[in-house]
């Protein structure tokens, strides 16, 4: 299974490397590797996110949680699709 990335998604995993590199230069590289590790697992466990209800087809659209962020992918015969990649927000989702 092929894996991925719309470009939202590619410019949302440099957003948040500046981010924290802004804060925290040595942990920049660190999380985005660790993030992007994770998602590399999804072509061969594309159902380790949960469905996001509110979606046409809940179980074709999943969000996996690492850490403090989510990463939101779509799921098909031949790809994961990630869609978009951000921090979460205490009491969003």
């Amino acid at each position: 299974m092929k894996l991925v990335y719309t470009d939202e998604a590619i410019e949302d995993l440099k957003r948040l490397r500046q981010f924290i590199a802004a804060h925290d230069p040595s942990a920049a590289a660190r999380v985005a590797a660790e993030l992007v590790a994770k998602i590399e697992l999804l072509p061969d466990f594309p159902k380790m996110g949960a469905p996001v209800e509110v979606a046409p087809v809940p179980d074709s659209i999943r969000d996996m949680v690492f850490g403090k962020y989510i990463v939101r992918y779509s799921v098909h015969a031949s790809a994961i699709i990630i869609l978009r990649v951000w921090h979460e927000l205490k009491g969003e989702r």
